[in-house]
């Protein structure tokens, strides 16, 4: 495992020669350099492009990072996307140069399920006048949680929010947190547990909005809370938000602790 300046997280895969199989990379930044819906991978596509270009016979993993918060600029062409791409790969080089921590076993897992709280959800009265809002969406979101209380009765008051940590013996451990992460989960937690040691992802087994910490939903904004409408949720999440998902990583952090050597 290496890490450097620009690519949050990278580790690489050897065989019993030492020749590369392959190479994993975690960047924590929107991959949103292209604004059209033409298919393409955007810069993390043009990352892997280049170190399996560099590296034949290798494969190149892309990880996104806690980077919900986060845009590449300048953006909005192939050629920005295609720089972006190879400035990450070139970080990826620049600590594959490097000496790399070897990693080793027990792996360890752990995975759950926490609710995570919505805040008071719109009444009908209010989903009823939104119908007649100017911007569609608005509209559209309205109509769709009327469907859910005609059906249900009520609203969510919560998400089945997942969590997930793995464990590579005393010198890894993988955070991977469902949803649009900002930034501040990765920085947190990293400060909390090693930040030579510990990876972060975001946007993992579940892409259920974006999850803002206190930070970020009191400022409010598209992350804050906006962003609700176009996921279909009834509320942005309370407060609450961060410590829950803090305090049960915790937990999932110490049922998988590495066993000390003797």
């Amino acid at each position: 495992m290496g890490l450097c300046g620009l690519v949050a997280d990278a580790t690489s895969v050897t065989d019993d020669v030492g020749t590369l199989r392959a190479v994993v990379v975690g960047y924590a930044c929107h991959a949103t350099c292209l604004g059209d819906y033409q298919i393409n991978g955007d810069c993390p596509g043009y990352a892997q492009e280049t170190i399996e270009k560099t590296h034949p016979g290798a494969i190149a993993l892309f990880v996104q990072g806690c980077g919900a918060d986060t845009n590449p600029l300048p953006r909005r062409t192939v050629e920005l996307a295609v720089r972006l791409g190879q400035t990450i790969a070139a970080a990826v080089e620049e600590v594959l140069g490097q000496r790399m921590t070897p990693l080793t076993g027990p792996l360890k897992t752990a995975y759950e399920c926490l609710p995570v709280a919505f805040q008071t959800p719109p009444s009908r009265e209010e989903l009823e006048a939104r119908l007649k809002d100017k911007n569609v969406y608005r509209r559209n979101h309205a109509r769709y949680l009327l469907d859910i209380m005609d059906r249900d009765g009520k609203l969510p008051s919560s998400y089945p929010y997942p969590i997930q940590v793995w464990q590579f013996g005393p010198k890894l451990k993988l955070i991977a947190l469902a949803g649009e992460t900002v930034v501040d989960y990765s920085l947190r937690l990293k400060a909390q547990y090693g930040w030579d040691t510990t990876w972060v992802a975001g946007f993992c087994n579940d892409i259920l909005a974006y999850i803002p910490s206190v930070r970020v939903l009191k400022e409010g904004g598209y992350e804050g809370g906006e962003a609700m409408i176009y996921f279909g949720r009834p509320a942005p999440f309370t407060e609450a938000v961060e410590e829950t998902i803090v305090e049960k990583t915790a937990e999932l952090v110490k049922r998988t602790a590495a066993t000390p050597a003797r």
